[in-house]
């Protein structure tokens, strides 16, 4: 299988630039979070680096984390692979950039709302449509309080909207709208990031993340324990999956 996730160092080394290559819902699965979460942990380690910047190939940035493998025999699989990258990214204190265009949804969501800033271009649209799936988004249900602040976390996770790229600007799921995202993200990058020493930049973004590196210890254990033991017992969670895959309406029975 060819390499779905390519790494390339830029601006002598000082940029990481993660390009998510499976055109064209450029989809997160078991498999290349794995990979991205090793490669991150062996390529992201230097010193050098300052900015990670994450980008879809094609026409959007993710479409999400693989429906199949929400299914019961893989969901503990997939959480742990998915959740994994969050927890090595949390460790690496380099300052993140998400490069957002088309379709950035569920975990493709929670991947661009976990980073330092996102850039999306004006007809980019982001949800989280997982509670119409009859599940939840336990990342998003612990970083978006932080990131938007509660009511617009309760809005985006309970209502299962998908936004234009103004509305989550206003919301702050996004914050810079541009024709051009890439060259918007590598303007700010080079103006307010590379200036900086490498040393004290990953010192200030541990201190500056103390919360959100908190979440990710401390409250994603607990939504991950209300996925797997609660959420993924009642009958609606699996119904909701094997709907989407089936390309029906869900059946709900309310248990």
């Amino acid at each position: 299988m060819p390499d779905r996730i390519h790494l390339e160092r830029s601006h002598g080394g000082a940029v990481l630039r993660v390009l998510l290559d499976e055109p064209p819902g450029n989809i997160l699965d078991i498999e290349s979070l794995t990979s991205l979460d090793h490669r991150l942990r062996v390529d992201g380690r230097s010193a050098a680096i300052k900015v990670i910047v994450f980008e879809g190939a094609g026409r959007n940035f993710s479409y999400g984390v693989s429906i199949e493998e929400h299914r019961p025999a893989t969901v503990k699989e997939m959480l742990a692979a998915f959740h994994g990258l969050f927890r090595t990214l949390a460790g690496l204190d380099r300052f993140l950039v998400a490069v957002v265009r088309g379709q950035c949804l569920g975990g493709g969501l929670e991947l661009a709302a976990f980073c330092h800033r996102v850039f999306a271009h004006p007809r980019a649209r982001l949800g989280l449509p997982e509670i119409g799936l009859g599940v939840f988004p336990p990342l998003a249900s612990v970083i978006l309080p932080l990131r938007c602040g509660q009511s617009v976390a309760d809005e985006v996770c309970l209502a299962g909207r998908t936004y234009s790229a103004r509305e989550a600007l206003a919301l702050r799921l996004v914050d810079e709208v541009a024709a051009d995202p890439r060259r918007a993200a590598d303007r700010f990058i080079s103006t307010h990031i590379l200036p900086k020493s490498a040393a004290s930049l990953a010192v200030a973004i541990r201190a500056s993340r103390l919360m959100y590196n908190r979440a990710v210890q401390m409250d994603l254990p607990e939504t991950e324990r209300l996925y797997l033991s609660e959420l993924m017992r009642t009958e609606d969670a699996r119904e909701g999956i094997e709907a989407f895959l089936a390309k029906r309406a869900p059946r709900w029975k309310n248990r």
